[in-house]
């Protein structure tokens, strides 16, 4: 049985969350080209074609934020989807915030954001992301979402370094955030 929910006005798309000197909301399609920018600046990305950030923000603006700064440019993301065989889990695929707004708790925002939204109209009861063993920013990342949201977080390698087909990639490690409550 599915539950119809109502998004709580702060979360409606013409409603960003505000903090501070920036916001947080929907993707645009316009977004695409700051969104890649973005993700190759991190320098900890893989980085996908300029194309398919265009696409992501077009196709999955719905399960996708942005932060924009005061003069509405983007400065942060996370992009993410509905898992097809089980929707209540969110997977989230990047997330990435300028140099220059790093530390002020945008990439936490944006997540809870997201995740907030996604609930207020589909059941959410996991959020997945995969983690390469050497980013420990996204391990606290995730850790302290989890803490917040009083979920526990579960690891397993979701693709061993064999699995790429250049050498050097390291492990992609699944994080599964889990149980939710919204």
């Amino acid at each position: 049985m599915t539950t119809a929910h109502t998004a709580p006005e702060h979360l409606r798309e013409e409603a960003p969350v505000s903090a501070r000197d920036w916001t947080v909301g929907r993707p645009r399609t316009g977004d695409g080209a700051q969104l890649w920018r973005l993700a190759r600046e991190s320098e900890t990305l893989d980085v996908n074609s300029s194309y398919s950030y265009l696409l992501w923000c077009r196709d999955f603006a719905g399960t996708s934020a942005v932060a924009r700064d005061a003069d509405g440019r983007p400065m942060g993301f996370v992009t993410g989807y509905l898992r097809p065989d089980a929707p209540g889990t969110l997977l989230v695929w990047q997330v990435a915030v300028d140099a220059a707004y790093r530390g002020r708790g945008v990439a936490g925002a944006l997540l809870d954001h997201l995740s907030e939204r996604v609930a207020a109209t589909h059941p959410l009861d996991a959020v997945e992301t995969t983690i390469t063993p050497d980013n420990q920013a996204s391990e606290r990342l995730f850790g302290a979402y989890a803490r917040r949201h009083g979920a526990r977080v579960s690891r397993t390698v979701l693709f061993p370094s064999g699995a790429f087909p250049a050498p050097g990639h390291e492990a992609e490690v699944l994080h599964r955030i889990a149980p939710l409550a919204f």
